[in-house]
């Protein structure tokens, strides 16, 4: 008998671009951070936050839309809190960004506990018309939740941003020298500020969605590390919107291969599929540091360091 039929395969695939879409907003919400200048280790925070805060929110007016608002605004109000501190204050941003990791999962463990047992409303079962009814093809990609679709036109977007808006240049000219920036009159504390903010909402958003459409339920830690393989995806990519995606998918279909392979009755021990998806990132990042002059290359020239106007 065939691991993977037609049907299971389709489904692998449908279950990796809804396992990808998590990974790839918090992903991308990190890079606008580091494009900027501003390393944050908190992703896994926030997103504990923002699940908590998106999960209540569905669960008491049964809107996607306005959990998603939630998720996306306490991520942001985090991590504004993250860049006032790294920004204004200079407190050293690897230590600040893991005691809020630390600080979100205390936070959301102690506010979710009304809520472990909660249920969130029926969903319609979202379709794009027409394409869905294609054989496989139909089930594999058309018959995803609506951001599965809006974070892909969103990579596109803050690819456009980055490199043809002015914006987007000014945004990696922080990023690359901030004195040089601040000599030409750009505000760089500010511009630092409303990276880290869009960020934090990003990554609140991709907390609301594991929350609220990807699981969907309560229960303490549920992030179980995707912050973290986030924050190592915007390596991977090298700092690169639509890599960022592509590596978004690839650890979202490694991470539902083991759902695959159990559901299929293979003899691997599940603690060892649980294993891939960490597995990988380390394999990854391991692979990325044989090259450190490609890292150093790609890599925005003021990442972690702390800019200080009147030096």
């Amino acid at each position: 008998m065939s691991v993977f039929t037609a049907d299971s395969l389709a489904l692998l695939l449908a279950a990796t671009l809804n396992a990808g879409t998590v990974l790839g907003l918090a992903a991308m919400g990190l890079l606008i951070n580091e494009r900027s200048g501003v390393v944050n280790l908190g992703a896994e925070g926030l997103m504990l936050v923002a699940a908590i805060a998106g999960f209540a929110t569905g669960v008491t007016t049964g809107s996607d839309t306005l959990a998603f608002m939630a998720g996306a605004a306490a991520g942001a109000l985090l991590a504004a809190v993250f860049g006032v501190l790294v920004i204004w204050l200079n407190t050293n941003q690897y230590a600040t960004g893991l005691a809020l990791s630390l600080f979100g999962a205390g936070l959301s463990a102690f506010a979710g506990i009304r809520y472990t047992q909660e249920k969130l409303p029926e969903r319609p079962n979202f379709a794009v018309p027409y394409l869905s009814d294609i054989p496989f093809v139909g089930p594999a990609l058309f018959k995803q939740h609506p951001l599965v679709y809006l974070a892909i036109a969103f990579t596109a977007a803050l690819a456009w941003f980055l490199y043809r808006s002015r914006a987007g240049l000014i945004l990696r000219a922080v990023g690359e020298s901030p004195e040089s920036a601040h000599a030409l009159g750009y505000p760089v504390r500010q511009i630092r500020l409303m990276a880290v903010m869009a960020g934090g909402a990003l990554c609140g958003l991709a907390g609301a969605y594991l929350s609220v459409v990807y699981t969907p339920l309560w229960v303490e830690g549920m992030v179980a590390g995707k912050g973290w393989i986030a924050l190592a995806l915007t390596t991977f990519a090298t700092w690169r919107p639509a890599r960022v995606l592509l590596g978004a998918y690839l650890f979202g279909g490694v991470t539902m291969l083991q759902f695959q392979l159990q559901g299929q009755g293979i003899q691997i021990p599940s603690q060892l599929l649980t294993m891939l998806p960490y597995l990988a990132t380390i394999v990854v990042l391991v692979l990325i540091s044989r090259n450190p002059t490609w890292i150093r290359v790609n890599m925005p020239a003021s990442l972690g360091k702390p800019f200080h106007p009147g030096s």
